[in-house]
């Protein structure tokens, strides 16, 4: 298991990070068997989730529409720009919670509401509230960084297998520390994605693999903090 920083030259940089989880995806339907019409039931109604060779995504911490981090990474899945990323569950405890009555709460409301009705997304305040895992998951954590460790700890016991950490991961250096060792005892893959795609050496690298059919390209940068 790898706690890793990347820097990734796509606009969703997990994109290949989930693409490397398709070999447990096989293994994952030996124990759990997918309906051909892609669906499943959760709170009484049906709704679609991750097929063969893809991943379910938790966004945890979506954010303001057209504002938030997470919303992106939500509106880049949602529109299939991540093939292999199921986008199933949207968890946002601030709109969905406290903040819901705020002019940005409403505004999220009326993104949840369009969003479910066209895509079938699953909203949630939290993720105790989602289902266990129909396929490989795959939490994505862009929420505030002081709620990082926690968001961790609870996604690994929701049944994530690889967590996509928004940086810079934690307030302090320690606590990204403690975050590994507990990934690393629950078998949990961690990355910290860096999209640095508007620098000329990606630019250039980008080009070039495109001139080789099937190639593939991942940027690793490893940093020495002090502190």
């Amino acid at each position: 298991m790898k706690f890793t920083a990347s820097i990734h030259i796509i606009m969703f940089a997990s994109t290949t990070l989930i693409a490397a989880r398709r070999g447990a995806v096989s293994a994952f339907q030996q124990r759990r068997a997918f309906t051909s019409a892609g669906q499943r039931a959760f709170g009484g109604t049906h709704m679609k989730f991750a097929e063969e060779g893809q991943a379910e995504v938790v966004l945890v911490g979506c954010g303001a529409p057209n504002r938030g981090m997470g919303w992106y990474h939500a509106v880049q899945m949602l529109e299939k720009q991540c093939p292999s990323a199921s986008m199933d569950y949207v968890v946002e405890p601030w709109f969905l919670g406290g903040g819901a009555d705020s002019p940005a709460g409403q505004d999220f409301k009326g993104w949840q509401e369009a969003t479910e009705l066209k895509y079938g997304t699953t909203f949630a305040s939290s993720l105790a509230e989602l289902p266990p895992p129909a396929a490989p998951r795959l939490a994505l954590i862009s929420g505030r960084t002081a709620d990082n460790p926690r968001l961790l700890t609870e996604c690994i016991a929701n049944g994530s297998k690889c967590i996509y950490l928004e940086k810079p991961g934690a307030p302090t250096v320690t606590e990204l520390e403690q975050m590994k060792v507990e990934a690393e005892a629950a078998g949990v893959e961690v990355l910290m994605g860096y999209n640095k795609n508007v620098c000329k050496y990606v630019r250039k690298t980008r080009e070039f693999a495109a001139t080789l059919p099937g190639s593939h390209v991942t940027f690793d940068s490893n940093n020495a903090y002090e502190n």
